[in-house]
């Protein structure tokens, strides 16, 4: 298959409904508004298919963009590919569920992430974030080092009520993805979740959301989810 054909097969299964919900969250056209599931047996077809990942990419369209992440090469792709990506990824769900997603299926997810965390840019925190909750739970807690991740903690501990607000919801996740996915920091992040308390996200056009985190990880907790791990992190 070629993009042209991906994407005509794209506009078939978009749903308004569907689209009127993303472009409330954030995206704009182009787009066809087509559901996660839609996709997959679409992209069953054309597994790991690079070149045809980076056209789609670069198509601008939301679904093209989103399809591009569930069809890429992780393993062949680059810390250049993935600025790339990050670049082009202009709102939230293209930043944490398409590129941070992708990069957490690589070796460098960890460089590449910390290098977003500390750039000042409220997508690229985000997505950075965001990429070492995929990580947590997914890959072996041997994996991490447990004095970087306490650090990390502490530095959303003092900072995380003066961050933009797309990455306070990031630093929220990762404070309970933590708690629950990462055991060795497990006392520490649900310290670190009851001393942040509250966290107000100011969203546009929309209410502001609350995020309790201790509360979150209570909940998770009293249903037995200490230490859960999924099998595979992209769809």
């Amino acid at each position: 298959m070629d993009a042209k054909t991906i994407l005509a097969e794209l506009e078939t299964l978009g749903k308004e409904r569907t689209k009127k919900t993303y472009i409330s969250n954030g995206a704009h056209e182009p787009l066809f508004g087509v559901a996660t599931g839609a996709m997959k047996p679409l992209a069953k077809k054309v597994k790991n298919e690079q070149d045809l990942a980076e056209q789609l990419y670069a198509s601008g369209n939301y679904d093209a963009m989103y399809f591009a992440g569930m069809i890429a090469d992780p393993k062949i792709m680059t810390e250049n590919d993935f600025e790339r990506w990050i670049d082009g990824a202009y709102f939230y769900m293209l930043s944490d569920y398409v590129v941070a997603v992708t990069l957490a299926e690589t070796n460098i997810a960890q460089k590449v992430s910390d290098h977003w965390i500390e750039s000042g840019e409220e997508l690229r925190m985000s997505a950075g974030w965001s990429c070492y909750c995929w990580l947590f739970g997914n890959r072996s807690d041997s994996e991490f080092d447990p004095i970087k991740i306490t650090n990390m903690l502490e530095q959303i501990e003092k900072t995380i009520h003066n961050s933009p607000e797309r990455t306070k919801a990031s630093m929220c996740n990762f404070v309970y993805t933590a708690a629950i996915s990462y055991v060795p920091v497990h006392e520490k992040a649900v310290e670190i979740a009851k001393s942040i308390g509250i966290v107000e996200i100011k969203r546009e056009n929309k209410k502001n959301s609350l995020i309790d985190t201790s509360a979150n990880i209570q909940k998770d907790l009293d249903r037995g989810a200490l230490g859960f791990k999924r099998k595979y992190v992209r769809c």
